[in-house]
């Protein structure tokens, strides 16, 4: 096992742009920066008060990611049946788009287990009107399982965050939350410690925002985490107008 770790200090540290600038930033933050070889990325471990999180840098795990992607995830003491997703208007309609070839143009009624659930869940759970919405009404679309979870989750200070995001129309951004768990992607083809630094502090408000939120017994009552049938009367199409 020694010789196997010294054969792992001893490899070159992957081929990124401005890793040194990495280094220096995580030090600085005392966070903890590893790289990772297969495939070529990276990993930060870092803290927003009581709560640890993960942050990884390479090639996207979504289709609609292209490139490199930013993920960042932690977990959080929610139930298990919450189930809430906040993405941008672009993505949103990209994805609704796959759901409608994927399952309605191929005649599908059944969504596999292997399509993502933020796929999955357009056609499941209530979505937020544009007066629930607010400010971020023509940005932003956001859905869960229990529907005044993710409303007080979006108000305050997340609201604000995301409002003031830079973020280019075309380019995808998701907050979700699923089995515990706090979760954001996004494509990200640099990873300058700037950047980091601002989607780090985008995720740790969304992170503190959700630990403040309660969720009352009575809206866990109807909340469905079983994704993988349309209701009988209900077709995809239907569903996605319904949204």
């Amino acid at each position: 096992m020694l010789d196997s770790i010294k054969r792992w200090l001893g490899q070159p540290v992957p081929q990124i742009s401005g890793w040194g600038d990495l280094s220096a930033w995580a030090r600085q933050h005392e966070r903890q920066l590893r790289p990772v070889r297969e495939p070529a990325g990276f990993v930060v471990d870092g803290r927003s008060g009581d709560a640890g999180w993960r942050l990884e840098w390479g090639p996207s795990q979504r289709g609609y990611i292209q490139g490199a992607e930013l993920r960042l995830r932690a977990e959080l003491p929610v139930p298990r049946e919450l189930q809430a997703l906040v993405l941008n208007r672009a993505l949103m309609d990209t994805l609704e788009s796959t759901v409608f070839d994927q399952y309605v143009e191929g005649v599908q009624t059944r969504i596999d287990t292997d399509t993502p659930p933020e796929m999955r869940w357009l056609v499941m759970f209530p979505r937020l009107s544009a007066t629930e919405m607010g400010a971020l009404r023509e940005t932003y679309g956001a859905l869960a399982s229990i529907k005044p979870w993710v409303q007080q989750w979006l108000a305050g200070s997340l609201s604000d965050g995301l409002a003031q995001l830079p973020l280019a129309p075309d380019a995808p951004l998701l907050l979700m939350v699923s089995r515990r768990r706090l979760s954001l992607r996004t494509a990200l083809a640099h990873p300058e410690p700037e950047l980091l630094d601002g989607w780090v502090s985008l995720f740790e408000t969304a992170l503190r925002q959700a630990q403040r939120v309660s969720v009352d017994d009575r809206d866990l009552q109807g909340a469905s985490t079983q994704p993988s049938l349309f209701p009988a009367s209900v077709m995809p199409a239907e569903a996605l107008r319904k949204g």
